[in-house]
């Protein structure tokens, strides 16, 4: 005999009502890494927004005011988000520099017009603004604009589809490219420097890797900025964290790149659905005959391709000139801006 449920009136008028935004402090955040987690793989898919890299970026970057808010129709979660007021009245989502994207996600028959503004209301009563930061065309589509919602374009970021073996690829890049760095290790070969590329993927590699990389940017220009990763900083914490993280699932990869002995290029990966994303690289500033970062990546890329690990290698930074050079794909990342009719007449009447 098949059982039969029927809901009370209460359980219907607390599913009636769960249509909207619901704010939490961010030390409810771990509570709902569940339902952040189900909601990107059936959103953005993206490793970039996995609770396995937001927990430690909140960890170590988080300054504790930041807010947890789910946006709910029926039983069904349909967008959520981690936001911070950065001066009074204007809130921007939670994105310290280390993050490529801002902690943002929705499904894509929501519209992002309807629900930043809801949300920039739902903070507060005073809330002026709302920005959703760093936003990839490829996760969410650019939504269209109006008097009080605007988008502005960030930065240009490329990556590269695998969709033909190395040598194909290799083929197709510039002439002074393939000369240049074959060039460069004739050279190294005359001088009896051996070159070896070093993938580093376990758990236990992760903390001696990111003291490894801390030592080689330490000795660049980012340490005269105080902004070069060290094992006892924020920064590089954060990477070990992060790092092991994905390393226990088998998505972190660490690309090192020697001469003889000696490190002299480093890569900081992770991967998931289909891609490899290069979150950061450091490379032995002294040496000045030769670009060890080139190198690895020319090494690195042939290691991708030929053992099919990905489809996709994700830059998630600004377009350089080198970039150009190893990828014909090229995307503009941009911001999007949610704003109260104040806000609105304020911008009109600044000179």
């Amino acid at each position: 005999m098949k059982k039969s449920y029927t809901q009370s009136n209460n359980e219907v008028d607390e599913t009636m009502q769960a249509i909207g935004w619901s704010l939490y402090s961010i030390s409810d955040f771990n509570k709902h890494t569940n339902q952040w987690d189900q909601l990107n793989s059936e959103t953005t898919s993206t490793p970039l927004l996995d609770s396995n890299f937001v927990v430690p970026l909140l960890k170590h970057f988080g300054a504790g005011t930041e807010k947890l808010a789910i946006y709910q129709e029926g039983n069904s979660i349909q967008a959520m988000a981690i936001v911070v007021e950065s001066r009074i009245g204007f809130w921007s989502t939670f994105q310290p520099s280390q993050a490529p994207i801002g902690c943002w996600m929705q499904k894509a028959e929501v519209s992002t017009q309807s629900l930043a503004q809801s949300l920039r209301k739902k903070l507060s009563f005073t809330s002026l603004a709302l920005s959703i930061t760093q936003q990839d065309p490829e996760l969410l589509v650019m939504p269209e604009q109006s008097s009080q919602f605007s988008t502005m374009p960030y930065i240009e970021t490329a990556r590269v589809t695998i969709k033909e073996s190395f040598e194909e690829y290799w083929a197709k890049r510039g002439k002074n490219l393939r000369q240049n760095l074959r060039k460069q290790r004739n050279r190294l070969e005359r001088e009896e420097v051996t070159t070896r590329l070093v993938q580093l993927t376990s758990p236990s590699e992760m903390s001696s890797a990111i003291q490894a990389y801390g030592k080689l940017e330490g000795a660049g220009w980012k340490s005269e900025l105080n902004t070069a990763i060290s094992a006892d900083n924020d920064q590089g914490r954060f990477y070990t964290d992060m790092l092991s993280n994905f390393a226990e699932k088998g998505n972190a990869i660490v690309f090192q790149f020697w001469y003889n002995d000696d490190l002299v290029a480093t890569d900081l990966c992770i991967t998931g659905n289909g891609s490899i994303i290069i979150l950061k690289t450091t490379y032995d500033e002294s040496i000045k005959i030769s670009s060890p970062a080139l190198l690895l990546k020319q090494d690195a890329f042939e290691y991708i391709f030929d053992n099919k690990l990905v489809e996709r290698i994700e830059f998630y930074g600004k377009v350089m000139e080198w970039h150009t050079k190893w990828s014909d794909e090229i995307r503009t990342m941009y911001h999007i801006s949610a704003y109260s009719k104040a806000a609105t007449l304020l911008k009109k009447l600044k000179p």
